[in-house]
């Protein structure tokens, strides 16, 4: 049975798709089978990976709208045993449309759980909200990660996010757990960077991984060549960063 993680913070720019992919990419590398669902209606992590959502046929919206099922809108990417769901702007009308469906919080749940047993790791690409799709995601998986930006507001609505997922795991999922935050964007010429990485691990006492991902100039080149820093830059720093959090994930597994 995979691990469903979904990576999450209703915070945008905070690192959320770069890290699905390029998270995705080195647990390929390591030798595991993995999907991507692009549940972001912003389809970063569709496009990051080389796609174009107007040109593939089904995606996410078509299956919770009921038009299509999982296995008809998986697409293989360019790295072997890299598989995604992509997403679309149409996705945003979802959120309205569940609104009035039975079992709402369940639509992805549901979705994805004769799939399951086929890949090593899902791992979901939430929107930047709390809405009903974030929910769905939430119901969906066993895990979360929450990516973390090195600024100032780093911790503000942290603790609605957290207040939320307790919601979840009181309502609809009770044994989803947060596998660890994930610090993003860290310079480390940064003064400020280093105080929020001392604030997030202080609040947060061994519940943030070791890994810390850097600004990194070929971290925001790759999308644009459809690529992940895998593909990309494999010597970069944000190629090293994001291969540690692999092995740190992976190491979970025992």
């Amino acid at each position: 049975m995979s691990k469903v993680i979904a990576l999450v913070n209703q915070k945008g720019g905070v690192g959320k798709s770069t890290t699905s992919v390029n998270l995705g990419a080195y647990l390929v590398y390591h030798g595991r089978k993995v999907l991507l669902i692009d549940m972001d209606p912003q389809a970063n992590a569709t496009t990051g990976l080389g796609f174009r959502p107007e040109n593939i046929k089904h995606n996410i919206y078509d299956v919770i709208s009921g038009k299509a099922l999982l296995q008809d809108a998986i697409i293989e990417t360019s790295l072997l045993g890299y598989s995604l769901v992509s997403s679309t702007q149409d996705l945003a009308g979802a959120t309205v449309e569940l609104v009035e469906a039975t079992q709402r919080e369940f639509k992805f749940y549901n979705a994805i759980k004769d799939i399951k047993e086929d890949y090593d790791y899902i791992l979901i690409d939430c929107p930047p909200s709390l809405g009903l799709l974030t929910v769905n995601s939430l119901a969906a998986a066993d895990r979360i990660i929450v990516p973390i930006q090195c600024e100032y507001y780093a911790l503000e609505g942290l603790g609605q996010l957290l207040n939320s997922i307790d919601l979840i795991k009181e309502n609809l999922k009770e044994d989803l757990e947060i596998m660890g935050a994930v610090l993003t964007m860290y310079d480390k010429r940064n003064q400020l960077a280093k105080q929020v990485e001392k604030e997030v691990r202080r609040h947060f006492p061994g519940h943030v991984f070791n890994a810390v991902i850097p600004r990194n100039v070929a971290l925001a080149e790759a999308p644009s060549f459809g690529k992940t820093i895998l593909q990309y830059n494999p010597s970069s720093s944000g190629a090293l960063a994001y291969n540690y959090l692999s092995k740190e994930i992976i190491a979970l597994e025992k």
